[in-house]
């Protein structure tokens, strides 16, 4: 018989253009669903950090980079960009306006990105990741992207070709010369790394970090030549 901790509470739950996405309380932790597809919780977040700081450490000691963070998620990645005065100005790209109302003020998420929030450095943009980058104009000297389970593993279909030429070609346009991307996943990927390189990127490599359980979650990373 289960215990009331063993049973997730569902704070909210609402459907829009790309499916279902839920909100919920198991014991002490935050869960979001999509689509009936785990995505993260509030347990750790050392992978969503170590994503921020791997696209750091590779840009040297440029000055003040902008970095574009791609999927607000439970705030792990934001928060702990805003908290490093070295970065300059932080974009957030969240396609689903529930994920960004559970971080504004009262929100279930609010405590984790109250003070990242505040900072005038940051910027919440609400539009989807692929168009986004597709389109955009602007230029980045980071995109540290964390949308899916992994290349290997999307949310929605259309997150697919983010990860194949096509759509490095686009992440490698928006980045300045010698700007950094990186890929969260929670498992690594032979054949992603492969892409990267015949995308042109240079100075592929996968950082692993380890989890309590199971295969590490990992970093893939690449840099635009200069």
């Amino acid at each position: 018989m289960p215990t009331p901790y063993d049973i997730p509470e569902v704070l909210d739950r609402r459907v829009g253009p790309y499916g279902e996405v839920v909100l919920r309380r198991h014991g002490e932790l935050l869960q979001i669903i999509a689509n009936g597809c785990f995505l993260m919780d509030t347990s750790d977040g050392r992978s969503e950090r170590a994503l921020v700081d791997s696209a750091l450490a590779a840009l040297d000691e440029r000055p003040a980079p902008h970095v574009l963070i791609g999927g607000l998620g439970v705030g792990f990645s934001l928060a702990h960009a805003a908290a490093n005065p070295r970065w300059g100005r932080i974009t957030v790209v969240e396609r689903e306006p529930a994920v960004i109302d559970w971080h504004r003020r009262s929100g279930p998420l609010s405590a984790l990105t109250a003070q990242a929030l505040d900072d005038p450095r940051t910027n919440i943009l609400e539009t989807d990741l692929v168009e986004f980058v597709n389109e955009t104009c602007a230029t980045f000297d980071a995109l540290c992207l964390d949308i899916d389970n992994g290349p290997d593993w999307t949310v929605t279909e259309g997150n697919g070709g983010l990860y194949a030429r096509a759509g490095l070609t686009s992440c490698a346009r928006v980045l300045k010369p010698g700007g950094v991307l990186a890929v969260w996943s929670a498992r690594p990927s032979a054949e992603f790394e492969g892409s990267l390189w015949n995308a042109g990127f240079k100075r592929v490599r996968t950082d692993e970090i380890p989890v309590a359980r199971g295969v590490p979650d990992v970093v893939h990373l690449g840099v635009r030549p200069g």
